[in-house]
């Protein structure tokens, strides 16, 4: 089970590596599902993500940029069941394939479960996993941002 402490937790297998955090937030889960949801206002409060370019909708291919990273990652949206689960992922399996999943539960005292889990695997990952970030600060950090801004009054 997942601790919901903020804190990233990490595995990593020859050809799996996995990131996750998750956080309890006090709002429901259609507010947290919309600043999810809302690409051109990520940044205003998520200090991880530099900007977003495309439609964050079923099936659509966005443009994420990260600070300090040069690279625009190309995603497609590939799960998107309103207010509870989204993926996006990008390349190619067999070779090298990430996949973000969101979920969000609703629990009955007023608190949303919020969890971000990046899988990324693949026959390539032993040639390039040393040259991936360490993807917990920006996981914890990403949890931390969204509590906040759904948390606001």
């Amino acid at each position: 089970m997942t601790q919901m402490d903020g804190k990233a937790h990490k595995t990593r297998t020859t050809f799996r590596m996995e990131c996750g955090v998750a956080i309890a937030i006090r709002a429901t889960p259609e507010k947290i599902w919309a600043l999810l949801t809302r690409a051109e206002e990520f940044p205003s409060w998520n200090s991880t993500v530099t900007s977003i370019d495309g439609k964050i909708a079923p099936g659509e291919r966005i443009a994420l940029r990260v600070p300090n990273v040069d690279r625009v990652f190309k995603l497609t949206v590939s799960a998107f069941e309103p207010s509870t689960r989204m993926v996006w992922q990008d390349g190619m399996a067999p070779m090298f394939k990430g996949v973000r999943t969101f979920t969000l539960i609703a629990k009955g005292d007023g608190t949303t479960e919020f969890s971000m889990v990046e899988v990324f695997a693949g026959v390539m990952l032993p040639m390039i996993a040393g040259s991936l970030p360490d993807f917990g600060p920006p996981f914890e950090q990403y949890a931390k941002d969204l509590k906040a801004a759904a948390e606001r009054a």
